[in-house]
C-alpha cells in the first residue's frame, strides 16, 4: 500500500498536553471530549517588525455539552494583553 493510500492521520499541535488549534484569529485549547474547552478571540494586533502580535485576547472557557446554546456554555471570560498570557489563564483554567 502507498502513502498517498494510507489513511490519514490527524495530529494538532499542543501546549502543555492540550491540543490547540487555530482558524483566522480564533484558537481553541482543550479536548473537545472533555467537560470544558477554552476559546481566545484576537481582538486586536499590533505591528513588530513584519510580524503582526496580539495585543488584546479575550478568552471564554466554554462548556462542550452540545445541548446548550453558544451564550449558556459560557462559563467564565477574561481579557488579556498577550497571547502568552491568554495561553496561560487558559491552561490553568483546564487543569483545575
Amino acid at each position: 500500500m502507498s502513502d498517498a493510500a494510507e489513511t490519514k492521520k490527524t495530529d494538532f499541535f499542543t501546549y502543555k498536553g492540550y491540543p490547540l488549534v487555530r482558524k483566522g484569529d480564533q484558537l481553541y485549547y482543550g479536548n473537545m471530549y472533555d467537560p470544558y474547552v477554552i476559546m481566545m478571540q484576537i481582538m486586536e494586533k499590533t505591528k513588530v517588525g513584519d510580524l503582526d502580535v496580539a495585543s488584546k485576547v479575550k478568552i471564554y472557557k466554554m462548556a462542550t455539552d452540545e445541548k446548550l446554546n453558544p451564550v449558556e456554555a459560557i462559563i467564565k471570560q477574561s481579557e488579556k494583553s498577550s497571547l502568552y498570557e491568554a495561553l496561560d489563564i487558559a491552561y490553568a483554567w483546564l487543569s483545575r
